[in-house]
């Protein structure tokens, strides 16, 4: 039984530790879009606890990502801001 697709398997390369890609290798809305692909696999119900606990640890992992860039890109925003006002 196929969890996700092999291109979604692919974008989710995990590196030599098991930590999910940093976010300079990422892109926000890479990370988003995996994160709706878990929630659709966990959302069928369909799959054994293992593996639901592994994609559920994942997408903690991704989620933290996608906040931490959120943050520095507001962060980017707030400081070209200052740039402009005089």
């Amino acid at each position: 039984m196929k969890y996700v697709s092999e291109k979604a398997e692919q974008r989710r390369k995990l590196s030599a530790d098991g930590e999910t890609m940093k976010n300079s290798e990422t892109t926000f809305e890479e990370n988003l879009k995996r994160l709706g692909e878990i929630a659709e696999v966990l959302e069928k119900g369909e799959i054994p606890l293992e593996k639901a606990v592994e994609f559920y640890s994942e997408s903690v992992k991704i989620a933290s990502l996608c906040r931490k860039q959120l943050d520095d890109a507001k962060i980017k925003i707030t400081e070209d801001g200052r740039e402009i006002m005089p």
